[in-house]
């Protein structure tokens, strides 16, 4: 086979690998009932300049970089700081092991999601609605928009939190619930046309928090050693059911169904060539991405859990009841200083929850378009998500206080580990299908393994649901 270069391609015609390219998508598209017409995100698709598959790897990597800071903002959340704080206060450093493995699983699932995306060119709504009867798709429509808005509630409480400590009390709960509404105005300022700006913005988000904990790690100076122990798996987080208990809210605060329907649908906004080695290309470079930016993820996990453990659990005056959002800046307090250690906090925490400014946005358009083919502006669909979160919020933060909330908060990762089956298993369904994914189909290795992922999820948050109902209590966390 010759190598010729693009001009000279175009005067010959399609080569031996553009044929075999071309064969291959009219095959896989007899693997789904109807051809995508609507392709995902419409105003960002493929609007990102991505160098050809012959180019350096530096610049292939650099095209896909911003994709894995989209999605690790929601391993970072208000949630994922309130069962952090919980397992570090309670159980000291044991839980840092589920913690990574929970982010092992997040790896694993998202890299599926970037293949779905690249390969069959539709985002996971996209999917479902071709191959599921209707019906099927209504529901699973409605549980991602649930979903999506107990995100959302999550991070409404989050910002709250943060304000109220900014504030020094002057502004309420409820207050400051109410305020987090504004926030659309980030959505009319960056709209969602320009998708590198957003990404660098969640990009400056990100590096705020992870700086902050940073400082804060090396101003407690925890017992690394203890620290290093927690990492190693221990019989009682199976056979203690308080740390079992925690352990599976870690894990529902962790993987999250939303990411599943937007990483599927951003992979698409990259301008990559449509063809075998393009795809292969927007996996490898989207994969290392996803990896890599939810290790920063990991870090902040594990950094809020290490410093709830070394304040509440080994401190001089262990208090595991303290571990609340409002409270829990006091942990720095005697490295930092009171004053210094709740604004860093706040400024994190606030940070953390704004992320969801954009992602919850375009989680919900990419989900409604998806699964209804129904397209509305962005700030329209961000109204109707913070409505759904913030009139709940605001009613039990201004009767039952930060108490209350705080346990809404808990609920609200109940509510996602409740979800996160009806996405996970069409993810693993549709890659492992061979006339859906021709040659980029799953091998029997990740086949077993999406199967023991997805079936450990299923049995892990239907007991943490049994168990919430059992004892009359959603979470471990009570204060906000």
């Amino acid at each position: 086979m010759s190598d010729t270069s693009g001009e000279e391609e175009d005067n010959e015609g399609p080569t031996d690998i553009e044929r075999a390219d071309q064969s291959e998508s009219e095959q896989l598209l007899l693997g789904w009932r109807k051809p995508n017409k609507m392709p995902s995100l419409p105003e960002v698709h493929a609007s990102i300049p991505v160098p050809s598959p012959h180019s350096p790897w530096t610049k292939k990597f650099g095209a896909f970089v911003g994709l894995g800071f989209m999605i690790s903002v929601g391993y970072i959340d208000p949630g994922n700081w309130a069962t952090d704080l919980t397992g570090g206060a309670s159980f000291g450093y044991t839980l840092l092991i589920v913690i990574l493995m929970a982010n092992f699983i997040a790896i694993f699932l998202q890299a599926l999601c970037i293949k779905l995306g690249a390969v069959s060119e539709r985002d996971l709504a996209q999917a479902c609605r071709d191959a599921y009867p209707r019906w099927v798709c209504y529901i699973l429509w409605l549980l991602a928009e649930i979903a999506i808005a107990a995100t959302d509630l999550a991070e409404v409480i989050g910002s709250a939190t943060a304000l109220y400590l900014l504030s020094n009390g002057h502004v309420p709960l409820w207050a400051g619930i109410l305020i987090t509404s504004v926030d659309v105005l980030f959505i009319l300022v960056f709209g969602t046309h320009n998708f590198r700006s957003l990404e660098m913005f969640v990009f400056v988000l990100c590096a705020v928090i992870t700086g902050c904990f940073v400082y804060e790690l090396a101003a407690v100076k925890p017992n690394w050693g203890d620290v290093g122990k927690g990492f190693i798996p221990k019989g009682k987080i199976v056979t203690d059911p308080a740390i079992l208990y925690n352990a599976i809210g870690i894990l529902g605060a962790t993987v999250m169904p939303h990411n599943l329907y937007l990483h599927s649908s951003i992979i698409q906004t990259r301008a990559y060539p449509r063809t075998g080695a393009g795809k292969r290309m927007a996996i490898k470079y989207g994969s290392i991405d996803s990896s890599l930016s939810l290790f920063v993820a990991f870090f902040v996990n594990a950094a809020i859990l290490i410093l709830a453990g070394a304040a509440f659990h080994y401190g001089t005056n262990p208090n595991p009841g303290v571990a609340s959002l409002t409270e829990a800046y006091r942990l720095l307090a005697p490295a930092v200083g009171q004053t210094a250690a709740k604004y860093l906090f706040a400024v994190a925490l606030l940070a953390s929850g704004q992320n969801s400014t954009i992602t919850g946005t375009l989680s919900g358009q990419v989900v409604m378009e998806g699964f209804l083919h129904i397209s509305l502006p962005p700030w329209v669909r961000r109204l109707i998500t913070r409505a759904i979160a913030i009139i709940p919020a605001a009613i039990v933060a201004g009767v039952l206080g930060n108490e209350g909330a705080g346990k809404l908060l808990v609920l609200s990762q109940v509510i996602l580990s409740l979800q996160l089956p009806f996405a996970v298993i069409p993810l693993v369904h549709f890659t492992s299908s061979r006339r859906k994914m021709g040659r980029f189909v799953n091998n029997w290795t990740i086949f077993i393994l999406a199967a023991f992922v997805a079936l450990l999820i299923v049995v892990l948050n239907m007991y943490l649901i049994v168990v919430s109902i059992k004892n009359n209590e959603f979470g471990g966390a009570g204060d906000v």
